[in-house]
């Protein structure tokens, strides 16, 4: 068993989560879009030469959704001013030892 954090990698076909079932996931919603693509291209349903662009028009899309998805994390990044205050003690501590050994660690 594999722990990162709070992800929990379990080999126990009685695991909640699967790498091998999000991994047919993802195959299987890539397989629908593509069948999707292709019978639009049948179907003639929209004129060819846009129905040609659509991958390129998912890819920019996921694109856009990725950088929104960062955005909305660092605007939503938790601030810690004790852990601020702890790091900036612990800087000093440094600097302090590094100066005691002789080191020039730049002005205060």
């Amino acid at each position: 068993m594999l722990t990162f954090g709070k992800l929990t990698y379990s080999q126990d076909k009685g695991a909640p989560f699967s790498p091998m079932k999000h991994i047919f996931k993802i195959i299987s919603l890539l397989a629908a879009i593509s069948a999707f693509w292709v019978g639009l291209l049948q179907a003639s349903i929209i004129p060819r030469t846009h129905t040609w662009l659509l991958p390129i028009y998912l890819v920019v899309s996921l694109g856009c959704y990725g950088l929104l998805m960062v955005g909305v994390g660092l605007m939503q990044f938790p601030t810690c001013p004790q852990e601020a205050v702890l790091l900036q003690q612990d800087i000093a501590e440094a600097k302090g030892f590094l100066k005691d050994k002789g080191v020039d660690v730049g002005s205060d």
